[in-house]
């Protein structure tokens, strides 16, 4: 009993673990919360070529994050992001929310893990590629009611990176914590009585996740 407590704690102590975790061949999913926090900037809005000289922003959303990534090596895995659909309110700056939309933001990195496969602790960085569809853009009744109508955001592609880590429990589960970078950009258009209205927005978000994973 003596000697199994002193390999545990030997092995909390160093780090290390008496299995590979993970190492090339293996798979790894993980769930949990991921949240959206938007960077945004805009452009002024302009309905019928006049400048409103006035911008939108999006606020924060949570939602259920979804990874799935395979170990190509020891060190270096494929790693896709999904997520259940982020809602956020769009806001005319000083004057109130304008509408609502829903995005999907799948992303796809390559990660490089720095530590060897038998270290518990697994710090690792990645960049990939990030495509973003917008879908039930809705503009809010108060303002359907004073004409606004048919938003409409464009699809977005752009580069992601991100830092990460996880920690494993043993061979199989581990937590993980991570935060990324994604380029989003998009034009919306919609009608203000019946006049064509636009505005461009970098919405560039803070991608944070605190998830439960699984290696097999």
């Amino acid at each position: 009993m003596k000697k199994t407590l002193i390999s545990a704690l030997l092995i909390a102590l160093t780090g290390t673990a008496q299995a590979a975790i993970p190492e090339a061949g293996s798979w790894l999913v993980r769930a949990g919360s991921t949240t959206v926090a938007p960077d945004d900037s805009s452009s002024n809005v302009f309905v019928g070529g006049a400048d409103l000289g006035i911008g939108v922003s999006v606020d924060n959303n949570t939602q259920l994050g979804l990874n799935l990534a395979y170990f190509v090596s020891d060190n270096v895995s494929v790693e896709l992001l999904a997520a259940t659909p982020f809602q956020h309110e769009i806001e005319l700056n000083s004057v109130g929310q304008l509408a609502d939309i829903k995005h999907l933001p799948p992303s796809v990195t390559v990660n490089y893990y720095m530590m060897d496969k038998n270290s518990v602790f697994q710090p690792y960085v990645g960049a990939g590629l990030n495509y973003t569809v917008f879908f039930d853009e809705e503009f809010t009744s108060a303002n359907r009611d004073a004409g606004f109508s048919d938003l409409d955001l464009d699809s977005s592609f752009g580069l992601t990176a991100q830092l990460g880590m996880d920690y494993h429990i043993n061979d199989s589960w581990h937590v993980n914590a991570s935060a990324r970078w994604i380029d989003i950009d998009t034009d919306a258009t919609f009608k203000a009585g019946g006049v064509e209205g636009s505005v461009s927005v970098d919405i560039d978000p803070w991608v944070y996740s605190v998830m439960v994973g699984y290696t097999f």
